[in-house]
């Protein structure tokens, strides 16, 4: 899942420079990490909504706990799933 996750934020966010293997699923997708910004996270909310089928709502408290990572982004939408 997280393979799958990672391979998704390269597409939707055209990162043509990196690889699945440079994305560390601990590392933070925003700031030091990726460097994503607010523009990237609703690209990426809609490209998850679209594949998985989740809605992450930007108004719940836990939303920025749930994009700090690929990881927590993972368990997010494998929860979210049932």
């Amino acid at each position: 899942m997280e393979n799958e996750l990672k391979q998704l934020i390269i597409d939707t966010l055209d990162l043509e420079d990196i690889s699945v293997d440079d994305i560390d699923s601990q590392a933070p997708l925003f700031n030091d990490g990726l460097g994503l910004d607010s523009i990237d996270a609703l690209e990426l909310g809609l490209a998850i909504r679209k594949k998985y089928d989740v809605k992450i709502d930007v108004d719940k408290e836990d939303v920025v706990k749930i994009f700090s990572s690929v990881s927590t982004l993972a368990e997010y939408i494998q929860a979210a799933r049932g």
